[in-house]
């Protein structure tokens, strides 16, 4: 009887990771917030847009969107230790950090598989490529 409850319990996890996603990530992403969350008030609103900024523009996937954010976390921490201004870390212009920051994370960008279907759909209707 304990190894049907067992079989159970592995199909419903099984169909809620295919619902929401990896509980992995999920780990992760809290992992991440707790540690913003210990940030100096001004870094933590630093990073919150950061973040909203990069969930638009970055990785579409889940596990390379996790790999950015511990990386941006990762800075900042270290930022954060070292007494280091916003203005230092950013620049005057926070999208062309953000932007630059994306760069390292070119794989999985949503954008970057809607380019090269724009462009293979145009190719393939004007006869450029077969």
């Amino acid at each position: 009887m304990a190894t049907g409850s067992n079989d159970q319990k592995k199909r419903y996890q099984q169909y809620l990771e295919m619902v929401t996603g990896p509980i992995e990530d999920k780990r992760r992403y809290r992992q991440y917030k707790a540690r913003t969350e210990q940030l100096p008030a001004n870094y933590q609103t630093t990073i919150d847009a950061l973040q909203r900024y990069m969930q638009f523009f970055g990785p579409g996937k889940a596990d390379s969107l996790l790999a950015m954010l511990e990386d941006l976390a990762d800075l900042f921490e270290q930022n954060a230790a070292n007494g280091t201004p916003i203005r230092e870390v950013v620049g005057e212009k926070p999208v062309e950090f953000a932007e630059a920051f994306l760069r390292n994370y070119p794989e999985s960008q949503w954008i970057s598989r809607e380019r090269e279907r724009l462009t293979n759909t145009i190719d393939r209707v004007a006869g450029d490529k077969s």
